[in-house]
């Protein structure tokens, strides 16, 4: 773990969870399903040593988990546990605040998952983000 700046709660979470290819990362696995490393290196340009630093940290923290895959034994599996689970809302307030307030964004047509998310979260956020949770609890138990 690394040296903490503060003992802000705001810093210390910023410090596990708060750059651009964490996040990125959470997107991923939440919204697309992305489980294995070769799947995420393809993601927005993140070199692999980067990658593999963030996956690190946040298995560093419990808040993903590394399994070896049952299907390729030289491949690895990445969930999230519950504890990254909880983080659903603050990346989907994120997604919701990014939707609204910036240009040239995927949910204004060009992306019919991010538009169909869009509309979801606008009917029923609360709604929307359970059942998000919901189904990474049930990957987590068929694991």
């Amino acid at each position: 773990m690394q040296k903490r700046r503060s003992d802000c709660p705001i810093n210390l979470s910023l410090e596990i969870f708060g750059d651009k290819w964490t996040l990125l990362i959470f997107r991923d696995i939440m919204l697309f399903d992305f489980t294995h490393f070769n799947e995420f290196v393809t993601l927005e340009g993140i070199s692999s040593n980067i990658l593999t630093d963030r996956l690190n940290r946040l298995i560093e923290y419990d808040i993903l988990t590394k399994t070896q895959d049952q299907q390729n034994l030289s491949s690895y599996v990445y969930s999230l546990t519950d504890k990254g689970i909880e983080l659903v809302p603050i990346v989907m307030e994120i997604f919701f605040w990014g939707s609204i307030h910036t240009e040239k964004n995927n949910t204004q047509g060009s992306n019919e998952k991010a538009s169909l998310l869009l509309k979801q979260l606008t009917e029923n956020k609360t709604l929307t983000i359970k059942e998000i949770q919901d189904k990474l609890k049930l990957k987590i138990i068929s694991q």
